[in-house]
This record gives structure tokens, sequence and C-alpha cells, in this order.
């Protein structure tokens, strides 16, 4: 399955890519704000391409001009009970260096419409850490709503953290 938005190319990972995630992947401002450390080898990248982003609906965030991977977006298989079901969430991260473009919420906009419309998604989450205001940014110009707040322990950086839970139902999303 491949998306495209004006800009993005969205797609599935390939073991080719894994030089472009450890560029970003390695970056200590972008992992932890996640929840994940920062990549400490190339083979590292190559192992998170076969293992974690060989999954279902997760895409490598490829910008259209140059055809090098900036990020990753998709679906985590992450689920809530609290509002309709099917549900999924979404996460995603984006190299430094193409900060500030607007490029996730293209993203996730174009998964939000994949989700609800292909994959039959009643409810699709998002969340992030409170100090990760770069990601508030991306669910505030996305539309999703507020849910709920809790604590949660974070395995891969072994610690808790507060996380921010928001929301979209497909009803929401087609008033926007």
């Amino acid at each position: 399955m491949t998306l495209e938005t004006q800009r993005l190319i969205l797609r599935p990972f390939t073991e080719a890519d894994a030089s472009d995630l450890y560029e970003y992947a390695k970056d200590p401002r972008v992992g932890p704000a996640a929840g994940w450390p920062p990549h400490k080898s190339l083979e590292e990248s190559r192992e998170i391409i076969a293992g974690v982003f060989s999954a279902p609906n997760t895409f490598a965030v490829v910008d259209k001009p140059t055809g090098k991977v900036v990020g990753s977006a998709g679906f985590v298989d992450r689920h809530q009970t609290m509002l309709p079901g099917p549900d999924d969430e979404i996460g995603y991260a984006l190299n430094p260096d193409f900060w500030g473009r607007g490029l996730i919420p293209e993203a996730v906009r174009e998964l939000l419409c994949y989700g609800f419309e292909e994959l039959g998604l009643q409810t699709i989450w998002c969340g992030h850490y409170d100090f990760n205001h770069k990601s508030r940014r991306v669910v505030e110009k996305c539309g999703f709503l507020y849910r709920f707040t809790e604590k949660a322990w974070v395995e891969l950086m072994g610690e808790e953290r507060t996380e921010l839970h928001y929301a979209l139902t497909k009803e929401e999303w087609q008033a926007l």
C-alpha cells in the first residue's frame, strides 16, 4: 500500500531505507521525545525496519522532491476502549532537518483518511508526552480532541512519563 500527498509518499519501509532512518533516528531530539532511545548503529536501524517497521500500516515518509525517507508514520496497533471501535493509534517521527514544514500533519491527515475510509476504523487515537510540544502541535493541527491524561511507564526509556491522549471519531473527522 502506498499513499500520496502533495509533498509526500507514504510507502512500506525497505532495507534500503536504513541509512535514511539511521540519519534521523540517531538524533537525541527524535526518539526520546517519542519514547525510544536514539539508534546506536546502522544495524539497529536495519533491525527496526525488519521488525517494528514491517508491521502492517507502518509507512516510510518520503520527501517527493528528493526521494529521501525523512520520517515514519502509521498505525501502532495500540487500542483504547472508551470510544467506538474498531480503533487504532497513530505514531510518527520526523528527521529534524525537515521540522517546521508541516510534513507530519500532512502525513497524519492522509493516514486519517486511510484509516477511516480504507481500514474501517471508527476512532483514531494520537498521544504525546507532556513535554513534547512538537507532537502537541501536530495533534492540534490535525483536529484531534483531548480525551485524557495518564501516567505511563515507558519501558524503552526506563521511566514514568505523563502522556496526553487525543482521539477523533469518524463522525468528528467528517465534521472537520
